[in-house]
């Protein structure tokens, strides 16, 4: 995040933070979805239980590894496809920024060994322990170590982020040239597409198998940007459903709180029937 000392970020470089956000919330949903059978929407809609999976108060990140592994088997194609040309176009997307804007390695000469004599040759350069070590540094990948890339997309994501944004480190980091962040911010932005649309998260409306429990209406979910938790239930049949939640544009509308009272009222009704 910036700091008191970090300009504020621009309008495209704001977009472009949202888009990444938006990616790493939802990638450990889509490695999820690479092993189960394509659905709807992700998560299953025919179930409001799950929908409401993320109503606590514990993060969902963390739930489920977040790095993409090998999948002898998947079961959505279309899931794997996307989690691999996302997590490719982010880490190419962060060794092109690393390359324009990253400091150097210092290095200093090994002088681990003296002998009093001139040197015959050069003295062996190493790389300075700092840079070595620094965790703020995007560390390209080589033939013996994937480098950065070992900690997976989300890392990624949250490197490219502080770029976009100008989170200052010291003098690790210039500026983002403007061409460079409108490049990362188109990047981002098909990332970010890319994954709401394998998870059928792009707005597409989804009709429940439930019917409404006070009218017998149809109730369509519409998803938010892939957050399960602000997901919006409208129901069909007009003001005259008479559930005991707001109208808007003349629908009876579920979201966020009033979701547990729908799901409550769904499940009486499942054991009636």
């Amino acid at each position: 995040m910036p700091t008191a000392l970090t300009p504020m970020p621009s309008a495209t470089a704001a977009r472009a933070a949202a888009d990444l956000q938006a990616t790493r919330e939802q990638w450990g949903d889509l490695l999820a979805a690479i092993e189960q059978r394509p659905a709807a929407v992700w998560p299953p809609l025919d179930n409001i239980g799950a929908l409401l999976a993320t109503t606590d108060d514990e993060p969902t990140i963390g739930r489920i590894p977040l790095t993409l592994r090998e999948h002898p088997a998947p079961l959505n194609l279309d899931a794997l496809d996307a989690a691999l040309s996302v997590e490719r176009d982010l880490f190419e997307l962060a060794d092109r920024i690393a390359a324009a804007v990253q400091r150097p390695v210092r290095r200093r000469p090994d002088l681990s060994i003296v002998t009093g004599r001139p040197p015959r040759r050069r003295p062996r350069m190493l790389v300075d322990r700092a840079d070595r070590d620094d965790l703020a540094r995007w560390h390209y990948q080589a033939p013996t170590s994937p480098g950065s890339r070992q900690y997976g997309l989300h890392w990624a994501a949250v490197w490219v982020e502080g770029r976009v944004i100008g989170e200052d480190s010291g003098d690790l980091f210039r500026p983002l040239p403007l061409r460079l962040l409108d490049e990362a911010a188109a990047t981002v932005r098909r990332a970010r597409a890319t994954v709401e649309k394998a998870l059928n998260r792009d707005g597409q409306p989804t009709p429940l198998d439930d019917p409404c429990p006070w009218c017998g209406g149809r109730l369509t979910a519409h998803t938010r940007s892939g957050d399960p938790a602000a997901a919006v239930i409208v129901c069909g049949t007009g003001p005259g459903c008479g559930a005991p939640v707001v109208l808007e544009h003349g629908r009876r509308v579920w979201q966020r709180e009033t979701l547990a009272g729908l799901w409550a009222a769904l499940d009486a009704a499942r054991k009636r029937v």
